[in-house]
């Protein structure tokens, strides 16, 4: 790790302003649909990542009063709350932007990134890659709606033919976007192949305001060459945290210090995630909750360590009731680790 930390250079750094906003460090927790649900966003703040961000808010639905997405864009306890909206229209988008901020938003975020067909299809978040002139229409009618910051996340383009990430990224400065996050793949390439990280630095290259980059963080190792590959100002870590809410602020923290901090003990890995269990039941009710929780019981159970770990996955996805799913995430942090078998 010494040599790690003698290649972390002028990548790391601590502060870093987004608008009027000043954050306490560079590494951020992804957008996740699905995934980045109130439970997950509070663990990661606590555990020290510097920015959290709701998972993706349909502007039209959330504006219409849907609960569903209402519940998606709920911030409370997850630090400065971000809540990122997706759509095409932009009156819709400002709408959206405005009741978030009414209920407390701190800063918007604009999907630009999404690669899902079913968001695509409808010619939102990466499709709008494909028509800059809606891109710009959405952006600057999202940021005129608000008093707080706004930012975007993209692609490096919608396929290799079209890298204009970094065209979008200045369209986006002008128009008074406070930062930007690039992902390192284009849509069509979804999540196969590796982010290319070097890619995402022509964007930094092409804008003055401060650029996230995201993609394949898996380890303090790939966040340091992420940071100099691309040259920008922060991470976006997304799946590499699910099943370690930790992960992000361990990043965080290697950032600021140039040390890497012990992993949490099981005693508070199991807090965590049975935290975690609960905020879910309360948000979504015990039958909804059940079954938004088994992605991220499995993954609990995935990174735990432990000699009977798969055994205990593949019971805790097949539970229905709380009381089982607690004891058997107590018996889980309680077995011997693989190590210790070793």
């Amino acid at each position: 790790m010494t040599e790690l930390a003698n290649n972390l250079g002028s990548a790391g750094g601590t502060a870093l302003q987004i608008g009027r906003l000043h954050l306490d460090g560079r590494a951020f927790l992804a957008p996740m649909a699905g995934v980045t649900d109130l439970g997950m966003r509070r663990l990661a703040r606590r555990f020290g990542a510097s920015l959290t961000v709701s998972e993706m808010v349909a502007a039209g639905h959330y504006a219409c009063g849907d609960v569903a997405n209402r519940l998606k864009a709920e911030g409370a306890g997850a630090g400065f709350h971000v809540v990122q909206i997706a759509g095409r229209d932009p009156y819709v988008m400002a709408e959206a932007a405005r009741l978030a901020q009414d209920a407390g938003a701190a800063m918007i975020d604009i999907n630009m990134g999404c690669p899902a067909k079913k968001v695509t299809s409808g010619y939102a978040g990466s499709h709008l890659m494909r028509d800059l002139g809606l891109a710009v229409s959405l952006i600057r009618a999202t940021i005129a709606a608000v008093r707080i910051p706004v930012t975007l996340k993209m692609r490096l383009g919608w396929d290799g033919q079209s890298l204009n990430a970094p065209e979008l990224g200045r369209l986006a400065e002008a128009e008074g976007i406070a930062m930007l996050t690039v992902h390192g793949r284009t849509r069509c390439q979804f999540y196969s192949a590796h982010a290319d990280w070097t890619a995402i630095g022509k964007v930094k290259q092409a804008v003055s305001i401060p650029v996230a980059a995201n993609g394949d963080c898996a380890s303090l190792a790939d966040a340091v060459s992420i940071l100099a590959q691309s040259g920008a100002d922060a991470v976006m870590i997304g799946r590499s945290a699910i099943g370690r809410p930790w992960f992000v602020g361990d990043v965080a923290y290697y950032l600021a210090h140039g040390k890497v901090r012990a992993e949490p003990p099981p005693a508070e890995r199991k807090s965590a995630a049975l935290e975690h269990y609960e905020t879910l039941l309360e948000m979504f009710g015990t039958a909804q909750g059940v079954r938004h929780a088994r992605k991220h019981l499995a993954a609990y159970a995935a990174r735990a360590g432990v000699q009977d770990g798969a055994a205990l996955r593949q019971r805790l996805v097949g539970l229905e009731c709380p009381g089982a799913v607690r004891s058997t995430l107590c018996q889980l942090f309680g077995s011997p680790s693989l190590s210790e078998a070793a």
